[in-house]
């Protein structure tokens, strides 16, 4: 019977949980991610977080708690860099320490360390790490990393190619539904959605606005769906030094990028109440919008309390500005 690994469908699962689950399959390990979420899963997470903390790591709490008793292991990495030049949230950082002293009776927590600073081959190296807690030899590790690696590229292609993550995900174990999500009405309007992934693409909390898009007849494209390099160019967005947030650095390069291309009916900014970083990076998104009045811009907060009637009513009344605008300025040409 193979050994289960449990892994928490929350922050960073949005982005490498394709690849984790294929190093863990192929050194012979079972995968098993949390449920989606629910409000029971949530409201695990708020009784088991601290109170300050945002409702992402509260979620996350609730996924781990949805694991327990279900595997032998939970992985929660402590990722640190993965680019060699920026940094992941300092909760990010100090999370498997926090689940760990939180809550009780966990199964074994694979909590080793990932910081591409620390050399050429250290991911690598965590990697290894990693399969030394199931028996798996050093070759072994290293022919799943590899495969791993090339699981993580045809994802990210997928992303480039206007899919979301949890849509890449279904295509990766059934090509057959490469089908990006269509809208019911007719697609007039190209809206951006920006933050954090796992703020956007969780349904639960994100109230399923990317949806909700689609059935009031936008597309919609994320950061994710923009090629790095393309981000690349963005350099330090305007500021003194680069934003040293890793997830920050991506959301505030695409708004710059997507402001000065104006290709764009509209730009919305899902925002987490209490995240320290993100009231920065609200902050220069909206600075940026100043410069650039003829692309709509709204930012919307969301945590525990968010009701779906609030979030409806503004996307309606926003997507209606937005359109009645475009008509108004097409009737002038």
């Amino acid at each position: 019977m193979a050994v289960k690994v449990g892994i928490p469908r929350a922050l960073l699962f949005y982005l490498y949980y394709p690849m984790w689950q294929a190093f863990f399959n192929e050194i012979g390990v079972q995968v098993i991610p949390s449920g989606r979420t629910t409000k029971s899963i949530l409201d695990d997470g708020i009784r088991e977080a601290l109170a300050d903390v945002c409702v992402p790591i509260k979620l996350y709490y609730g996924h781990v708690t949805d694991l327990k008793g279900k595997v032998d292991y939970l992985f929660i990495p402590r990722v640190v860099c993965l680019n060699g030049k920026t940094v992941y949230c300092p909760k990010f950082l100090g999370l498997p320490d926090m689940i760990r002293y939180s809550v009780d009776n966990l199964p074994p927590i694979i909590d080793v360390r990932m910081d591409s600073r620390q050399g050429r081959f250290s991911l690598l190296k965590a990697y290894i790490e990693i399969g030394k807690y199931f028996g798996a030899g050093k070759i072994t590790s290293i022919k799943a990393y590899l495969k791993a690696l090339g699981v993580h590229y045809r994802f990210n292609r997928l992303l480039r190619k206007g899919f979301s993550p949890l849509e890449a995900m279904e295509i990766l174990k059934n090509p057959r539904t490469a089908k990006a999500g269509s809208a019911t009405t007719k697609v007039n309007l190209k809206f951006a959605v920006l933050g954090y992934p796992y703020a956007i693409y969780d349904s639960f909390i994100s109230v399923n606005i990317l949806e909700r898009l689609r059935q009031l007849g936008v597309r919609v494209m994320t950061a994710e769906n923009i090629h790095p390099a393309l981000l690349s160019l963005q350099r330090n967005c305007d500021l003194p030094k680069r934003l040293f947030w890793t997830l920050s650095d991506v959301a505030l390069k695409a708004a710059h990028l997507l402001f000065k291309r104006g290709r764009i009916d509209g730009i919305l900014h899902i925002t987490a109440f209490a995240c320290g970083p993100d009231s920065l990076l609200n902050k220069l998104i909206e600075l940026k919008a100043k410069q650039y009045r003829n692309v709509p811009f709204m930012t919307l907060m969301i945590d525990e309390h968010t009701g779906e009637a609030g979030i409806a009513t503004r996307l309606e009344a926003f997507v209606d500005m937005v359109r009645r605008r475009k008509e108004a300025e097409s009737c002038r040409k």
